[in-house]
């Protein structure tokens, strides 16, 4: 009896220890899950490291004078981790000390809160032990270099909990002009959760060059958020910068004609462009499609649509024509006087009257007879219809531009077959329809005629740099030397030139102080949901300025509002390039200036510039004097006036390109980098040339090149 009971107490002992364990256990994991839950739920996530990517600043776009056209800027998400410990030493000091300044400092700036929620807020997550609070978003860099001036904000990150991370976002400076040409850069997520790029014009066509290399960075998540490892982070290489052949000023003269002229005819879309006749380069590309609110934005790159081009295809009939050699400039063809007759297997009409029932092929062209043009395409060609086809191939209509743009629209011919009802296609084609081109294929046609037949490939992209250093250089490319024979360039030319002078556009270029050549054309247009019946037209003018020495050539295209009172192309695209014409003529072509500010050479009487106390010194050392006219101003100019000596003021102001002609290396370096410029140097001696004209407008991280001599 006494041994069962000895064993029952052991039983009964042992199990009242264990029931003890267990409850002790029990309770440890629910004061471990409760008081003490996020103490280890913070600490579980601090063993959490991830490498993750630093996006590079993607590289600028600048027009060809190097103002931005494309930029990044900066911002800011600003977080706060509240368990610092600088925050938590010595019983929060440093936050009670500083979260009513703090806070008042907040709410004065931002204007968003009060200074009385701010502290709420803040005091609240300074009691839950936030990690990642997060304070402020897409802070500008303007805001941020404020904000860190702030109470709490200036103390160092341990003392203050203050994280950074830093973005940037895609913004054009000059807003609406070039946009659509420029392009856009922007990222969506799309419908499976992966991040997409959405990129158009030079954005997208150069985007492997702009985007650069990113870096890497070690961050440990967190409640709430990720927090970098400082000590562990490579930095990302920034994006190259693109140099356009853009010129701001000739693409706003050429934008707002456009403007001007679609406000006023309430036109569908427009399209513009100006090209520099020797090179190719492209001076301006505006494109304006019409929103339901009436507002007109850069929406699509219109130059870039093929369309049927209505009469400016004329000129391949008449270079194919007088090439082949089956017609000269004053030969005879009977247009009637009707206004319509029957060419072959086709009726044919005249959107005019003809003066004269008979014509030379000079005055076919200059009138725009549909009649006249079809009748030389047909004797020219009709055994044939494929060969005009081939002029149509060597004259550039049925490839796609070469210009440096991704994603362009293949042309379409209709089919030149004889079996096919190829000599069909091949009358409509020779006055304009029946084929589908783009402007710019239209204009590099008529920039060859101006350019004497030679034929160069229209381009938006002078050269591409890194830091300031170029990496690669674009030239002019010549794709045909002489697209047709010498004398049909000529009897191009003055066939041009009549349409000005007696033709189509005649009225809408009178006036002019210089001569003009270009064609109208005027398309019936059904393409799309358009049919001929909605009465939609599309209305074009395209030339070269000045005739006699062709410095640009330029193309208008205006799709018009449905049954228009207005819509042909000397009413409506004659104007246009006549305003074009005559600002970038006043500005460029009378006194052409080069694209880079290029210092005259001194004279015999020298000129210096420099920091007047060095000058007044040196002067004073070898006891010269001088007439001084800069008075206490830093920055001066010094030229010789017979024998004396005479200080000038030269005026430097802030983030504006001072002039930098006459300066030593010294201080010409120290102007510019105190101002946030790169410089590159070529040559010893004193500054002759710079390639940032004085005035213009300094970027963030903008390179100039000084020339010495």
């Amino acid at each position: 009896m006494e041994i069962r009971k000895d064993i029952l107490w052991r039983v009964y002992l042992c199990f009242i220890g264990m029931t003890v364990l267990c409850v002790f256990i029990l309770a440890k994991a629910i004061y471990i899950q409760g008081p003490q839950g996020e103490h280890w739920r913070s600490m579980s996530d601090s063993m959490h490291q991830k490498i993750v990517e630093l996006d590079a600043d993607r590289g600028t776009i600048y027009s060809e004078d190097g103002q931005m056209l494309s930029t990044s800027m900066p911002q800011f998400d600003i977080y706060m981790d509240m368990q610092a410990d600088g925050l938590r030493d010595k019983n929060g000091k440093i936050f009670k000390e500083n979260v009513d300044s703090f806070s008042v400092a907040l709410a004065g700036y931002f204007g968003d809160k009060t200074a009385k929620q701010y502290k709420a807020d803040l005091q609240e997550a300074y009691k839950k032990k936030r990690r990642y609070y997060p304070l402020r978003k897409k802070m500008s860099f303007e805001d941020y270099k404020n904000f860190r001036q702030f109470p709490l904000a200036r103390l160092s990150r341990n003392k203050s909990g203050v994280i950074v991370e830093e973005s940037s976002k895609r913004v054009a400076p000059f807003g609406l002009l070039a946009n659509r040409t420029i392009g856009l850069s922007r990222e969506f997520i799309n419908s499976d959760g992966k991040v997409k790029k959405m990129n158009v014009g030079l954005e997208m066509s150069y985007d492997s060059l702009l985007v650069g290399q990113k870096g890497q960075r070690l961050v440990r998540f967190i409640t709430g958020g990720a927090v970098p490892v400082e000590g562990f982070q490579v930095e990302p290489e920034n994006g190259n910068d693109l140099y356009t052949t853009i010129d701001v000023n000739m693409q706003d003269v050429t934008q707002n004609a456009l403007l001007k002229m679609m406000l006023q005819c309430e036109g569908e879309y427009g399209s513009a462009i100006l090209m520099e006749t020797k090179t190719g380069k492209i001076k301006a590309m505006a494109n304006l499609g019409r929103h339901t609110d009436g507002t007109y934005w850069e929406d699509d790159n219109y130059a870039l649509r093929v369309s049927e081009p209505g009469s400016t295809i004329k000129l391949v009939t008449l270079l194919a024509v007088l090439d082949k050699g089956t017609f000269k400039l004053d030969d005879l063809v009977e247009v009637g006087s009707a206004g319509r007759m029957v060419v072959g297997p086709r009726n044919v009409n005249d959107a005019e009257r003809s003066p004269k029932s008979v014509l030379t092929v000079k005055e076919a062209f200059a009138h725009s007879s549909n009649v006249g043009m079809s009748k030389l395409a047909f004797k020219a060609f009709g055994q044939n219809p494929t060969e005009l086809g081939e002029y149509m191939k060597k004259y550039g209509m049925a490839t796609k531009s070469p210009i440096d743009l991704d994603h362009l629209p293949k042309p379409r011919l209709a089919p030149l077959e004889k079996g096919n009802g190829g000599v069909m296609n091949m009358i409509t084609m020779s006055f304009g329809y029946a084929i589908n081109v783009s402007p710019l294929q239209t204009l590099t046609l008529y920039n060859a005629i101006a350019n004497n037949g030679k034929m160069v490939k229209p381009y938006l992209v002078n050269n591409i740099q890194q830091n300031g250093l170029v990496v690669k250089q674009f030239e002019p490319v010549v794709m045909n030397e002489q697209i047709c024979k010498p004398e049909v360039v000529k009897a191009a030319q003055a066939s041009m030139e009549a349409v000005v002078t007696e033709g189509t556009a005649r009225k809408a270029m009178a006036g002019l102080p210089f001569k003009v050549a270009g064609k109208t054309g005027t398309a019936h247009v059904a393409d799309g949901n358009i049919k001929y019946g909605h009465g939609v037209y599309q209305a074009s003018f395209v030339g070269y300025f000045p005739a006699d020495n062709p410095q640009y050539s330029c193309i208008v295209v205006i799709r018009t509002k449905p049954h228009a009172a207005v819509h042909y192309g000397g009413s409506l695209g004659g104007p246009v390039f006549k305003e074009i014409a005559s600002r970038v003529y006043a500005m460029h072509v009378d006194s052409k200036s080069p694209s880079q500010f290029i210092a005259k050479k001194d004279s015999s009487a020298y000129f210096y510039a420099g920091s007047a106390g060095d000058f007044k010194q040196v002067y004073g050392m070898l006891n010269i004097s001088f007439r001084d006219s800069a008075k206490d101003k830093d920055w001066i100019n010094v030229y010789g006036a017979g024998s004396t000596p005479v200080a000038t003021v030269n005026q430097v102001r802030k983030q504006l390109m001072p002039s930098l002609k006459g300066m030593g290396l010294k201080d010409a370096l120290y102007l510019l980098e105190s101002m946030g410029v790169k410089v590159q140097v070529k040559g010893k001696g004193k500054v002759m040339s710079q390639s940032v004209s004085p005035g213009t407008t300094l970027a963030k991280n903008m390179t100039v090149t000084i020339e010495l001599g």
